[in-house]
């Protein structure tokens, strides 16, 4: 099917070329013509601005934004809408709050536009293998977008998860799930650091070991193994960690529902404290965002 995509970061330029890759048409936009050129080379048709984008689509349109949450995203919005028919759709595949797809939503559906939010996961690893989605939004417009949303996740990996917001706020709390599993990995590593029996220890190892039928095993664990052998110390890192909002807005949720979330709240703090000094745990933590997600981390 054919699919118009705007954004061309981390995500959108890898979902752009799984897409190409799976036999769909991509008519792709970036603010920065360098992106453009370089999608056009994979196979796609360049757009060098929205209204062109608009035009080289054929109805009923289908345009996913791949943008940072908030106003880019609104204003992408804004510039589009007056240029769309009634039955075409846009979709916010970024990490937007799920509470401004019901404001986006409801405005959109007074004009005839479509609109559906899809919280994807994968990070720099999901043009090998595959983006998982949490889609958002009427089910009838689902459908006609699910060849491209098959194309893009792996095996079982997407979900229609409900009216609009749906997807977004699925994709929030898994990000509040992150934080806390990153940090139960940074603060566990940084023991086993602090020990007695450190110098013995080999922590990429011990990584490796515990994903061989543990508990704990995970594709962190993966990660944080091969952090572990690029950078055993960690010692080129600085334990600084950003939270790119979901996090924040997981525990206002479990403020606003009255579900106790102790350790994703905790661990939302820690992200905060880990901007005022450079523990190993934060280190970890650090290298494992840029291992599975390209999240730039501070250098010593």
């Amino acid at each position: 099917m054919q699919i118009g995509m705007a954004g061309l970061g981390r995500m959108g330029m890898n979902m752009a070329v799984r897409l190409l890759r799976g036999g769909h048409e991509v008519i792709a936009y970036n603010r920065t013509r360098t992106k453009v050129d370089e999608i056009v080379r994979e196979g796609a048709k360049g757009a060098y601005s929205l209204e062109e984008l608009i035009q080289m689509l054929a109805p009923p349109r289908f345009v996913w934004l791949m943008l940072p949450a908030g106003k880019t995203v609104d204003d992408h919005i804004d510039e589009i809408r007056g240029l769309l028919h009634k039955g075409d759709t846009i979709i916010d595949g970024g990490n937007s709050l799920y509470k401004d797809d019901l404001r986006r939503s409801e405005a959109l559906k007074a004009e005839g536009i479509n609109y559906l939010d899809i919280g994807v996961s994968g990070g720099i690893w999901g043009l090998k293998v595959g983006y998982c989605q949490m889609i958002g939004g009427e089910y009838e417009v689902f459908k006609k977008l699910e060849p491209a949303i098959a194309t893009l996740a792996p095996n079982d990996g997407y979900m229609y998860c409900g009216p609009s917001g749906a997807g977004h706020f699925v994709k929030m709390v898994h990000n509040g799930i992150e934080y806390g599993m990153l940090q139960a990995y940074g603060e566990g590593f940084a023991i086993m650091k602090a020990s007695l029996y450190s110098a013995g220890l080999e922590f990429a190892k011990v990584a490796h070991l515990w994903n061989q039928g543990s508990v704990v095993r995970s594709w962190l664990l993966e990660l944080a193994e091969d952090a572990f052998v690029k950078d055993p110390d960690l010692s080129g890192i600085k334990g600084f960690v950003e939270d790119s909002g979901e996090g924040r807005w997981t525990v206002l949720q479990s403020i606003e529902s009255s579900v106790p979330a102790p350790v994703l709240a905790l661990s939302l703090m820690q992200r905060f404290r880990s901007r005022e000094s450079d523990s190993f745990s934060d280190k970890l933590i650090a290298a494992l965002r840029n291992e599975f997600g390209g999240h730039t981390v501070q250098k010593e």
